[in-house]
């Protein structure tokens, strides 16, 4: 029964997801947040649990994808679906009906994120190129904060965005997790600087922060790999 707990918890990640792809559909983008939110902290929780009970299975890690998929692939395209939805529905242009379907390349590009996560072995310390929960809040997020500020947005300007973040998916930019193996700051510095940047964000706008949070993290993932390769060069 042990072994089994991790994978309870990554359950409760995926029918999270599931709840939170329902609101997103209603266009309910608020308690979509929210199951995404829960749904990432019992993706945090069920990887920190199979170590901590020394349980961890390949069923576990292909579990995991699975429910990530839902929960951080389906749920930010279907948010980015009803939202051009809302913003084509005014022009009666028969290629306009087809333009809400762009959304979700975004999960496309999430599918094949999660595929490659399994099978590269570069990524136990770090990433390469940007974690589906990241992107994940980043939409959502957006479509929540700021008086939904995506809604705000141009078509143009969301599709250009769905093609970045695609491509932050799955590039081979290095960005960095949050996981200590020491509280050293010259092995942590890009870490504490982010979360020290995060809670000062956190306090200033409080919700609102988050897509601007996922910013300032590829922000800083850039500028620590731009800082390697000139440490790499001299």
């Amino acid at each position: 029964m042990k072994k089994q707990i991790p994978n309870i918890i990554t359950l409760c990640n995926q029918l999270s997801g599931i709840i939170a792809l329902i609101f997103a559909y209603k266009g309910n983008f608020s308690n979509a947040l929210l199951f995404l939110m829960i749904g990432a902290a019992f993706d945090f929780c069920d990887g920190a649990t199979a170590r901590l009970l020394k349980v961890s299975s390949n069923i576990g890690k292909e579990l995991d994808s699975l429910a990530d998929m839902v929960t951080f692939g389906l749920v930010p395209g279907m948010v980015i679906y009803k939202v051009l939805s809302v913003l084509c529905e005014t022009n009666s242009a028969l290629f306009y009906k087809y333009i809400p379907y762009l959304g979700f390349i975004i999960t496309l590009a999430s599918a094949y994120r999660l595929a490659k996560f399994n099978i590269d072995e570069r990524q136990t310390s770090s990433f390469i190129g940007l974690a589906t929960p990241a992107n994940a809040i980043f939409w959502v997020g957006l479509s929540v904060c700021y008086n939904n500020l995506l809604l705000q947005f141009p078509i143009w300007a969301i599709l250009t965005l769905v093609i970045v973040f695609s491509f932050l998916l799955i590039c081979e930019l290095p960005m960095f997790s949050l996981k200590f193996h020491n509280f050293q700051w010259k092995e942590n510095s890009i870490r504490y600087i982010f979360i020290i940047g995060t809670i000062i964000l956190g306090i200033l706008f409080q919700i609102n922060a988050l897509p601007v949070m996922i910013l300032w993290y590829i922000l800083l993932s850039i500028v620590d790999f731009l800082i390697s390769l000139k440490q790499k060069h001299n």
